[in-house]
């Protein structure tokens, strides 16, 4: 009672002296931030989308503080060499398995950064089924290859790198940045084509589904898995090469 009275007279001194009385604590709560605001001070790395992407349609697959919605291919769980790392997706140590969304898709658009360590190989694959005959995720969906062109073996071979719709389709020169930096990338999925984007230049296109899709499987090593490139939808994940890669605002939206 003491301290009320005690604000009371200062509040009527301040406000003969022309300044606002200090304001006395409530319980009212503060209203929640708007969509798209930044993240609270301690989820430095929080994941959100602007209201524009939300009215589009877009969600997002990695909310930048944990693995939820991510597990193993055939597991209940993420392996224990992929983490929140700086609020990115990381591979921190090989043999984690692929990383692969609880969730299916498909047609699609998948918007995402990537990053990948020196001499490093991974990659972005989509369209699975974890099928009994499907040993692994690769037996089932196309891949978005993400390398290190200059370091890799695989830099070699025009249809392995980066962007590449792998094995199939030769990215034009340039489009990727060096080692270090992050690119932005895209996966679009119609149903009946697929597109490749790398930092806002299309490297790879494709039917899908068609005469033309089948005998290009039939030229490459995926001719030895029946059930590959046959699915509509599908999970999709980040590959554990064995290098040391990151990924961020990894988000999909229906077409």
């Amino acid at each position: 009672m003491r301290m009320v009275a005690g604000l009371s007279i200062i509040a009527v001194m301040l406000a003969a002296c022309g300044e606002p009385a200090p304001a006395t604590q409530t319980d009212t709560p503060l209203p929640p931030p708007p969509a798209g605001a930044a993240p609270p001070a301690d989820q430095p790395g929080a994941a959100m989308l602007t209201p524009e992407e939300t009215a589009a349609g877009w969600k997002l697959l990695f909310n930048g503080t944990d693995l939820s919605g991510w597990k193993g291919y055939k597991k209940d769980a993420p392996g224990a060499g992929w983490a929140v790392e700086d609020g990115t997706l990381a591979l921190t140590a090989g043999g984690a398995g692929d990383l692969m969304t609880v969730e299916e898709f498909g047609p699609f658009e998948l918007s995402l950064e990537w990053k990948i360590s020196p001499n490093g190989n991974s990659g972005i694959i989509y369209l699975i089924k974890e099928d009994p005959a499907a040993e692994n995720t690769y037996n089932t969906g196309p891949e978005m290859q993400v390398l290190d062109d200059d370091g890799h073996p695989d830099g070699k071979i025009p249809s392995h790198r980066a962007g590449a719709l792998y094995d199939f389709v030769v990215p034009p020169a340039g489009a990727v940045k060096p080692v270090g930096e992050w690119n932005e990338a895209v996966v679009r999925f119609t149903g009946s084509e697929i597109e490749h984007w790398l930092n806002g230049t299309l490297v790879s296109e494709s039917s899908y589904g068609d005469d033309a899709w089948k005998a290009k499987v039939a030229a490459t090593k995926f001719k030895q898995w029946p059930l590959f490139g046959t699915f509509s939808s599908g999970h999709i994940a980040l590959q554990d090469h064995g290098d040391k890669v990151w990924y961020r605002n990894i988000k999909i939206r229906p077409l």
